[in-house]
Protein backbone atom coordinates (compact mmCIF):
# COMPACT_ATOMS: atom_id res chain seq x y z
CA UNK A 1 0.00 0.00 0.00
CA UNK A 2 1.39 3.39 -1.00
CA UNK A 3 0.08 6.77 0.03
CA UNK A 4 1.34 10.28 0.54
CA UNK A 5 -0.19 13.10 2.62
CA UNK A 6 -3.06 12.20 4.94
CA UNK A 7 -6.22 14.25 5.48
CA UNK A 8 -5.90 13.65 9.20
CA UNK A 9 -2.62 15.59 9.34
CA UNK A 10 -4.89 18.64 9.52
CA UNK A 11 -6.93 17.39 12.48
CA UNK A 12 -4.84 14.88 14.42
CA UNK A 13 -1.24 15.84 13.84
CA UNK A 14 1.24 18.66 13.43
CA UNK A 15 -1.04 20.82 11.25
CA UNK A 16 -3.84 21.03 13.85
CA UNK A 17 -2.40 23.87 15.95
CA UNK A 18 -1.82 26.18 12.97
CA UNK A 19 -5.36 25.47 11.72
CA UNK A 20 -6.71 26.34 15.17
CA UNK A 21 -4.58 29.51 15.09
CA UNK A 22 -6.16 30.57 11.80
CA UNK A 23 -3.08 30.37 9.59
CA UNK A 24 -1.10 27.51 8.13
CA UNK A 25 2.27 28.74 6.89
CA UNK A 26 4.31 26.22 4.91
CA UNK A 27 6.91 26.20 2.14
CA UNK A 28 4.50 24.43 -0.22
CA UNK A 29 3.43 26.05 -3.46
CA UNK A 30 1.02 25.23 -6.23
CA UNK A 31 1.77 21.53 -6.62
CA UNK A 32 -1.31 19.39 -6.15
CA UNK A 33 -1.26 16.47 -3.75
CA UNK A 34 -3.71 13.56 -3.66
CA UNK A 35 -4.53 13.86 0.05
CA UNK A 36 -5.72 10.48 1.31
CA UNK A 37 -8.16 9.77 4.10
CA UNK A 38 -6.57 7.54 6.75
CA UNK A 39 -9.90 5.72 7.15
CA UNK A 40 -9.66 4.67 3.48
CA UNK A 41 -6.14 3.41 4.09
CA UNK A 42 -7.27 1.41 7.13
CA UNK A 43 -10.21 -0.07 5.26
CA UNK A 44 -7.99 -1.07 2.32
CA UNK A 45 -5.39 -2.56 4.67
CA UNK A 46 -8.07 -4.62 6.40
CA UNK A 47 -9.39 -5.91 3.09
CA UNK A 48 -5.94 -6.72 1.75
CA UNK A 49 -4.99 -8.61 4.91
CA UNK A 50 -8.25 -10.54 5.24
CA UNK A 51 -9.28 -11.30 1.65
CA UNK A 52 -7.74 -13.41 -1.06
CA UNK A 53 -6.33 -12.05 -4.29
CA UNK A 54 -3.99 -9.31 -3.10
CA UNK A 55 -0.64 -11.12 -2.96
CA UNK A 56 1.93 -9.27 -5.04
CA UNK A 57 -0.39 -6.33 -5.74
CA UNK A 58 0.67 -2.72 -5.34
CA UNK A 59 -2.08 -0.26 -4.50
CA UNK A 60 -1.59 3.48 -4.91
CA UNK A 61 -3.93 4.95 -2.30
CA UNK A 62 -4.91 8.55 -2.99
CA UNK A 63 -7.85 10.83 -2.69
CA UNK A 64 -9.99 11.35 -5.79
CA UNK A 65 -8.39 14.67 -6.81
CA UNK A 66 -5.30 16.81 -6.45
CA UNK A 67 -5.33 19.73 -4.03
CA UNK A 68 -2.71 22.25 -3.02
CA UNK A 69 -2.25 23.00 0.67
CA UNK A 70 -4.06 26.28 -0.04
CA UNK A 71 -7.00 24.31 -1.49
CA UNK A 72 -7.09 22.05 1.58
CA UNK A 73 -7.05 24.98 3.99
CA UNK A 74 -9.80 26.69 1.98
CA UNK A 75 -11.93 23.53 2.29
CA UNK A 76 -11.39 23.54 6.06
CA UNK A 77 -12.30 27.24 6.26
CA UNK A 78 -15.45 26.57 4.25
CA UNK A 79 -16.42 23.59 6.40
CA UNK A 80 -15.84 25.42 9.67
CA UNK A 81 -17.08 28.86 8.68
CA UNK A 82 -13.85 30.22 10.18
CA UNK A 83 -11.24 32.52 8.69
CA UNK A 84 -8.41 30.05 8.16
CA UNK A 85 -5.79 30.96 5.57
CA UNK A 86 -2.77 29.45 3.94
CA UNK A 87 0.47 31.41 3.61
CA UNK A 88 3.40 30.24 1.54
CA UNK A 89 6.73 30.88 3.23
CA UNK A 90 10.33 30.12 2.34
CA UNK A 91 11.97 26.89 3.50
CA UNK A 92 14.39 29.02 5.52
CA UNK A 93 11.58 30.83 7.35
CA UNK A 94 9.85 27.50 7.94
CA UNK A 95 13.00 25.98 9.46
CA UNK A 96 13.60 29.07 11.58
CA UNK A 97 10.04 28.90 12.93
CA UNK A 98 10.40 25.24 13.85
CA UNK A 99 13.74 25.93 15.54
CA UNK A 100 12.21 28.83 17.49
CA UNK A 101 9.57 26.39 18.76
CA UNK A 102 12.41 24.11 19.96
CA UNK A 103 11.74 21.35 17.46
CA UNK A 104 14.60 18.83 17.40
CA UNK A 105 17.06 19.30 14.54
CA UNK A 106 16.21 15.94 12.98
CA UNK A 107 12.51 16.86 12.88
CA UNK A 108 13.31 20.26 11.37
CA UNK A 109 15.46 18.57 8.72
CA UNK A 110 12.77 15.98 7.94
CA UNK A 111 9.95 18.53 7.61
CA UNK A 112 12.05 20.86 5.46
CA UNK A 113 12.91 17.90 3.25
CA UNK A 114 9.26 16.87 2.96
CA UNK A 115 8.01 20.34 2.06
CA UNK A 116 10.97 21.41 -0.04
CA UNK A 117 11.82 18.19 -1.89
CA UNK A 118 8.94 15.73 -1.75
CA UNK A 119 6.45 18.41 -2.85
CA UNK A 120 8.12 18.66 -6.25
CA UNK A 121 5.23 17.13 -8.16
CA UNK A 122 6.31 13.49 -7.84
CA UNK A 123 2.99 12.67 -6.14
CA UNK A 124 0.82 14.81 -8.40
CA UNK A 125 -1.34 11.99 -9.70
CA UNK A 126 -4.49 10.23 -8.60
CA UNK A 127 -4.39 6.47 -8.07
CA UNK A 128 -7.19 3.95 -8.16
CA UNK A 129 -6.12 1.69 -5.28
CA UNK A 130 -9.04 2.50 -2.99
CA UNK A 131 -11.59 1.80 -5.71
CA UNK A 132 -9.79 -1.35 -6.89
CA UNK A 133 -9.86 -2.86 -3.42
CA UNK A 134 -13.08 -1.49 -1.96
CA UNK A 135 -15.20 -1.05 -5.06
CA UNK A 136 -16.00 2.56 -4.20
CA UNK A 137 -14.31 5.91 -4.80
CA UNK A 138 -11.81 7.31 -2.34
CA UNK A 139 -13.18 9.81 0.15
CA UNK A 140 -12.92 13.41 -1.02
CA UNK A 141 -11.14 15.99 1.11
CA UNK A 142 -14.24 18.22 1.21
CA UNK A 143 -16.23 15.37 2.78
CA UNK A 144 -13.45 14.79 5.31
CA UNK A 145 -13.37 18.52 6.14
CA UNK A 146 -17.16 18.70 6.58
CA UNK A 147 -17.33 15.57 8.76
CA UNK A 148 -14.30 16.59 10.82
CA UNK A 149 -15.63 20.11 11.35
CA UNK A 150 -18.81 18.57 12.75
CA UNK A 151 -16.74 16.90 15.51
CA UNK A 152 -15.67 20.32 16.81
CA UNK A 153 -11.94 19.57 16.63
CA UNK A 154 -11.35 22.84 14.74
CA UNK A 155 -13.49 24.98 17.04
CA UNK A 156 -11.70 27.70 18.96
CA UNK A 157 -12.80 29.67 21.96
Amino acid sequence: LRSSWFNQNFSESYLLDPILGGELALPAGDVGEPFTDADDIAEVATAVLTQDGHVGQIYELTGPRLLTFADAVAAIADATGRDVRYTRISPEDFAAGLTAEHAPDDIVDLLVYLFNTVLDGRNASVGDGVERVLGRPARDFADYARDTAATGVWNVG
